[in-house]
């Protein structure tokens, strides 16, 4: 199987991982580290396939391989510290549990290089970081979209990536990670329960935008919701809190649409639904132009402290202009 340490990596090919490119091996194989870092590893000549240096990330992997990854030692991290406040709820030696607010983007990458959550996190923690992947940065094993605000955990030792990133990809399913997100969409659904099972790809023609699809290269998507309020008769809106079974880019925004109830604020899911705001009372519509995002956020983190064992278990309000929209919708 698999036999980490901290200066190297190996790993035998299965049969079921035939075919498959080697930097997408190595990222699936072991999750602690992105699929970015591995392909810098494969550039830089620190990935061999039986012995022999490979430098394609491309390269199709053959059932039985054996491939071992070298890591070099932990270097300064590409962002640079930043000074930008943290909502920090809990913190301690291996994480940090931070309450993102709308408007942050969680990793450095093309049009955000700077004014990230990384870039703070690095500020914040300093040399308590410790080289996951060979880079000396915070760990970070789950994300939010820019405009979602809520709860997130980052590692910051490579035990604690390594344990978190074990749960993430579980996604619940062992009973140790719990995530639930509010959700204000158009309309409501029929049943109060329901479950949106649905493959999610990267969309045909635009390429910025996810969708249910069935194509190569889709992936398996669960999401269940209950409807915890309904506005309005027949309801113009409604509150959902939302369980992920699964964590694929812009789940929840994908599966609403999908089923005829995108969210409030969606400029890239719910466009089609911008005639309904003039169903909204006046407070509610005020209160939306305010918001100016997807009315979408991370209300609950549960997770088994991944050096303790300990259950931890947190709870976020929704931030003041979520909080008055949903007023807002309530009172009407």
């Amino acid at each position: 199987m698999t036999s980490p340490s901290s200066e190297s990596l190996e790993a035998a090919v299965a049969a079921e991982d035939a075919g498959e490119r080697l930097d997408r091996f190595l990222a699936h194989r072991f999750p602690e580290t992105s699929r970015a870092r591995f392909q810098a590893l494969i550039a830089n000549g620190c990935v061999a396939v039986e012995g022999s240096a490979v430098t394609e990330a491309r390269r199709k992997m053959k059932a039985g391989e054996r491939v071992s990854v070298r890591l070099p030692p932990a270097v300064a991290a590409e962002p640079l510290p930043e000074t930008i406040p943290l909502d920090i709820i809990y913190e301690d030696d291996a994480l940090i549990v931070i309450d993102k607010p709308a408007g942050l983007v969680v990793h450095p990458a093309a049009g955000h290089e700077t004014g990230t959550l990384v870039n703070a996190l690095i500020a914040h923690c300093g040399e308590s970081l410790s080289g996951i992947g060979g880079v000396r940065r915070p760990g970070i094993v789950h994300r939010l979209d820019k405009d979602t605000s809520g709860l997130l955990v980052v590692a910051k030792t490579d035990q604690a990536h390594k344990g978190l990133s074990e749960q993430f990809a579980a996604h619940g399913r062992d009973g140790r990670l719990e995530r639930a997100y509010l959700a204000l969409v158009w309309g409501a659904p029929e049943r109060r329960h329901g479950t949106v099972d649905a493959p999610i790809g990267r969309h045909a023609t635009a390429r910025e935008k996810m969708s249910v699809a069935r194509r190569a290269g889709a992936r398996q998507a669960i999401t269940h919701y209950d409807v915890e309020e309904r506005f309005g008769a027949p309801p113009y809106a409604s509150l959902l809190r939302c369980r992920l079974e699964t964590g694929r880019t812009h789940q929840i925004r994908v599966h609403m649409a999908h089923i005829g109830h995108p969210l409030l604020g969606d400029e890239t899911y719910g466009k089609g639904f911008k005639a309904s705001i003039g169903k909204l009372p006046e407070k509610a519509r005020i209160a939306l132009k305010s918001l100016s995002r997807q009315a979408l956020h991370a209300a609950v983190l549960g997770f088994e402290h991944p050096v303790s064992g300990e259950p931890m278990h947190f709870e976020s309000a929704p931030p003041g202009n979520l909080a008055l929209l949903i007023a807002a919708l309530s009172a009407s």
